[in-house]
């Protein structure tokens, strides 16, 4: 995919889908990366995709050929990851696909729902990043009786630990015994976050789905499957993250 233009070395890796941004860094630094056959320390060393080889560990590093962005509907007992040194189940195994994807931010391993993957390493950067806000919806079954005022205690904000303090829209769908369904709509992404909330207030989540990402919902999808995104979706969420304006 040619760019005619420069762009910085570990944006550069992100964009090809060999790391996120973080650890792209972490990979220059510890010296795997070489421009040219030099070895680059510099994050911020800029690159012309179309005239510089980049490699990791020796194998060339390229831009996609065409970007390919998937919704999958995660099942629970496998991890959110590329890889895993561990060799334990991962959202890949669930693709038979030429392309090599990587997850848009996490889901636990016994979450459920809503997961996006894809190639473009901007597109992904952006829609995990604290700026742009995107909304994630979740649907939780909940220890206990759920009273009104964790609504309210949710809204204001609770204190997950470490003295982080968060909030998030939430709403009672059901309670039945001992047990509830909760709605928390929040637009940050920390580890564990709805689940750090809810105890919080006094509720161990039980399941955990996740039924909303930027607007994109699972539909039809069983647990496991995925389908492409339609070229009207990926445009939204370009434009959701800046990548398009409104006129575009």
């Amino acid at each position: 995919m040619k760019t005619g233009r420069t762009m910085q070395l570990n944006r550069y890796i992100a964009q090809c889908g060999a790391a996120s941004r973080r650890k792209a860094v972490t990979l220059i630094r510890s010296g795997r990366i070489t421009v040219n056959e030099i070895v680059v320390l510099n994050p911020g060393y800029r690159v012309d995709p179309e005239n510089n080889t980049v490699r990791l560990d020796g194998k060339a590093v390229m831009l996609p050929r065409r970007y390919r962005t998937i919704l999958m509907n995660k099942p629970a007992g496998v991890l959110t990851t590329a890889e895993d040194d561990r060799n334990r189940a991962t959202v890949m195994d669930r693709l038979d696909i030429e392309e090599r994807l990587f997850p848009v931010g996490r889901l636990d391993m016994d979450t459920t729902g809503v997961l996006l993957l894809t190639n473009d390493g901007e597109l992904a950067h952006r829609l995990a990043h604290p700026r742009y806000a995107i909304e994630k919806v979740y649907e939780a079954r909940v220890r206990g009786t759920a009273d009104p005022k964790i609504v309210r205690a949710l809204k204001t904000g609770v204190d997950i630990g470490g003295g982080t303090h968060v909030s998030g829209e939430a709403r009672i769908l059901e309670q039945s015994g001992t047990f509830a369904r909760v709605e928390i709509r929040i637009h940050e992404g920390k580890k564990r976050q709805v689940k750090r909330m809810l105890k919080a207030v006094g509720h161990p989540v039980i399941h955990l789905e996740r039924t909303c990402f930027a607007g994109l919902k699972t539909g039809a999808l069983r647990e496991g499957q995925w389908r492409d995104l339609t070229e009207n979706e990926i445009q939204n969420l370009k434009r959701m993250t800046g990548l398009l304006n409104d006129q575009e």
